[in-house]
């Protein structure tokens, strides 16, 4: 056998050339597919980083003036419903209501000895009362029966008044951001201190317009908080029915402002969904104002934000910059 016959025989057949070809064709189509699925699954799959915790705040008015003479809560404390909050010094309501309770009572004495004068002018004769003398004791008696139903109101409202010196917990929750001290002077329809309902967490996820149709009361969602690692769950119950609009707001004249915008610039509105959380675990401390990341659950699945999205969030906030500044808004 020659030297070009053994050259011959150690080429690869035109077979074997082809799979590393179809090989790389395999994986450049894997690749591709992959890729699709991402780039429909980050455009068109309902989920936001523009999540924020929210819960109600009932803020605490007083109904009546006067120091405040015992303050047993403090700032951040828990305190259940029906807790007392404040008391106001309440000696100035207790004569209040003294007074008013002798009012009635004098109001009491008027009205059954007027009553008993019309009461004995009413069984007299014509010739020993006239007509007009008998109206007149009547109209007496039935003014002293008002007298004595305002004295009953004065005092059933000094007897309020009392009870409102003692303020307290109308919900379950956290004291928050308390600036009142025992001895200030508090002032009737001015706020005193705020509480935090605990019961009324929930997640505003705030969604581009262009993801509404991917969204239905009742969805499930999840929840991730920048704060802890833990992934909560919940269903959707709401989903905004309006947001404030620039245009249309009447001038001085009372014609509608328009704002001119660019035809080739459309900027997605974002409309807030309300997520309502099924469970919170222990170690998960929820306030109001935390950062959430919100991910619609689709046929058992949920595409979620990258795991470098905190990241790039907190890397635009160091840098003055919205959170979706980093990436395409979503």
């Amino acid at each position: 056998m020659t030297a070009v016959d053994s050259f011959a025989g150690s080429r690869p057949s035109p077979a074997r050339r082809l799979v590393p070809v179809l090989l790389t064709l395999m994986v450049v189509g894997v690749a591709a597919l992959l890729g699709w699925w991402m780039w429909l699954a980050y455009m068109t799959t309902p989920w936001t980083r523009d999540g924020t915790v929210r819960a109600y705040v009932v803020t605490v008015t007083p109904q009546v003036s006067g120091r405040i003479v015992d303050l047993p809560v403090k700032a951040d404390q828990f305190v259940h419903k029906g807790d007392t909050l404040m008391e106001i010094e309440p000696d100035d309501y207790r004569i209040a209501l003294a007074n008013a309770q002798a009012a009635v009572a004098r109001a009491k004495a008027d009205l059954d000895n007027k009553q008993a004068e019309a009461q004995r002018r009413a069984e007299l004769s014509a010739l020993a009362a006239s007509r007009e003398e008998k109206q007149s004791f009547a109209a007496a008696a039935d003014m002293a029966a008002a007298a004595y139903q305002q004295a009953l109101a004065n005092r059933d409202k000094a007897q309020l008044d009392l009870s409102r010196t003692r303020i307290v917990s109308p919900v379950n929750g956290y004291i928050t951001n308390l600036l009142t001290q025992p001895g200030d002077f508090a002032t009737s329809g001015q706020r005193a201190l705020s509480v935090v309902n605990s019961d009324s967490f929930w997640v505003d996820g705030y969604f581009e317009e262009t993801l509404l149709n991917g969204i239905h009361l009742g969805d499930k969602a999840e929840v991730s908080l920048m704060a802890y690692p833990e992934r909560l769950t919940g269903r959707v119950t709401g989903i905004g029915r309006g947001i404030a609009v620039s245009n249309a707001q009447p001038d001085g004249s009372g014609l509608a402002t328009v704002n001119p915008v660019f035809t080739w610039v459309r900027l997605a509105q974002r409309v807030p969904v309300r997520v309502l959380l099924d469970h919170v675990p222990p170690t998960v401390t929820l306030a109001a104002g935390l950062t959430a990341t919100v991910s619609i659950v689709r046929d058992g699945t949920t595409v979620a934000a990258p795991a470098a999205a905190p990241v790039a969030a907190s890397v635009a906030a160091s840098q003055g910059m919205p959170a979706d500044a980093s990436r395409s808004p979503r």
